[in-house]
């Protein structure tokens, strides 16, 4: 019960010295403020990341392995892949022909043309030629309308799918069915949209909200067909293991190459982990840089309390010798301080917190989908409180110190 007591005055007397000299705390606070500030943007930025990242991510599939010329992820010499034959049109049907019970091969390739609607032109959007096994491979459906069919691919008709930020870009708000856009020199009909995907540009990805599907004979034949990429998404059985079936995959690809077993392959195989391992090699880098800023920002803040701290304690001296003449334990001056420091911090995060919530808000209005989870303001908080008991444990130590009789003396 006495600890309790005691505890409760250090607290009182704490609360009463920071209200006394309120200019005092404002300015020591400012370190810790902007400490807490970076801290706090630097989780929310890395989980609207993460959280975007997922988000698009998820559109590639997770049972679905992509046949290209190049890996998405280049660790080494990039001329090793420059020089590797093209993946033509006419593998992916061999492969699929190939490849007992696989539900889908859909080969895809892509140009950029500007495209016009009534007075309305964006340029270099991504124009991505397909088949209607595209919804196999893909998470994503259409909002309104439909996507492309097996007639439209075998009659190369001119008709398209559009993202779902086209809306916005390129009609301004109007629904975009069965309007007619003009992509580079040629008139398509919209007959679908597809819903929100997000983003997949960490790594020079697509986004797959700007882009627009158009059956790929159409492409072939309108933009030509020579001297193209062409990629294949494959999607595995069901049950199967990813793994051994992307063995079965090298093993048909190698087959219809006619590649030696001593030759290389001259193609890739990607898939999602690729990417998420990249992504969090990444990560951990931001991660690592902004927890380095922010905690230097923090250190400094630390210094700063700690010295006001130091000031505070000479300027107290007296009070200090009186309270110990009064029977104070050095257990109650310490608290006192330690109180008064870390109460100091506490507010200094609290106003980080909140200054967070607003640079949390024009982040996800402008760059990405960002929010304050209760756990990082608990963290951001607890953090704040633990660098004003660092800070003020010295100069509390030596409060607690104080000879009685000296202190008393103190001018």
């Amino acid at each position: 019960m006495r600890v309790a007591y005691e505890f409760a005055e250090s607290l009182r007397i704490a609360l009463n010295a920071i209200y006394a000299n309120k200019a005092r705390g404002i300015l020591t606070t400012l370190g810790i403020i902007i400490g807490i500030l970076g801290v706090v943007t630097t989780m929310t930025a890395a989980n609207g990341l993460r959280n975007s990242f997922k988000e698009s991510v998820s559109a590639l599939g997770s049972d679905v392995l992509y046949v290209s010329r190049r890996p998405w992820i280049i660790m080494g010499d990039f001329f090793k892949y420059r020089n590797r034959p093209r993946l033509e049109f006419r593998e992916a049907e061999l492969l699929e022909a190939r490849l007992e019970g696989v539900r889908a091969v859909n080969p895809f390739t892509g140009v950029d043309r500007p495209v016009k609607y009534r007075s309305k032109e964006l340029n270099g959007l991504a124009i991505v030629g397909t088949t209607d096994k595209h919804l196999l491979v893909s998470t994503g459906i259409p909002e309104v309308g439909r996507f492309l069919t097996a007639a439209d691919v075998r009659s190369k008709r001119r008709v398209c799918v559009v993202g779902a930020d086209l809306r916005e870009r390129l009609f301004e708000g109007a629904d975009p069915l069965n309007k007619r856009i003009r992509i580079g020199r040629y008139d398509f009909l919209v007959v679908g949209m597809m819903e929100k995907q997000g983003s997949s540009g960490f790594f020079g990805g697509p986004n797959f909200d700007s882009q627009i599907y158009v059956p790929i004979t159409t492409l072939m034949k309108l933009y030509g067909s020579t001297q193209r990429d062409f990629d294949f998404a494959v999607k595995a059985p069901d049950g199967a293991s990813l793994e051994d079936f992307e063995y079965e995959l090298v093993g048909e690809m190698r087959k219809i190459r006619g590649l030696h077993p001593t030759e290389e392959d001259s193609f890739s195989i990607n898939k999602m982990d690729s990417i998420v391992a990249a992504f969090n090699n990444v990560m951990g880098v931001i991660w690592g840089i902004g927890l380095l800023i922010t905690g230097i920002s923090l250190l400094v803040g630390a210094i700063g309390v700690m010295n006001i701290m130091f000031v505070s304690v000479t300027e107290r001296t007296r009070e200090i010798g009186i309270r110990k003449a009064l029977g104070a334990r050095r257990r109650a001056i310490l608290a006192q301080f330690v109180f008064e420091s870390g109460l100091i911090c506490l507010m200094g995060g609290i106003v980080g917190v909140l200054l967070a919530l607003g640079t949390t808000a024009a982040i996800d209005r402008f760059l990405m989908p960002a929010s304050i989870s209760p756990a990082i303001v608990v963290i951001a908080l607890a953090v704040s409180v633990l660098t004003g008991v660092f800070a003020g444990i010295v100069p509390a130590f030596r409060a607690s110190r104080f000879n009685p009789v000296e202190s008393l003396r103190y001018e």
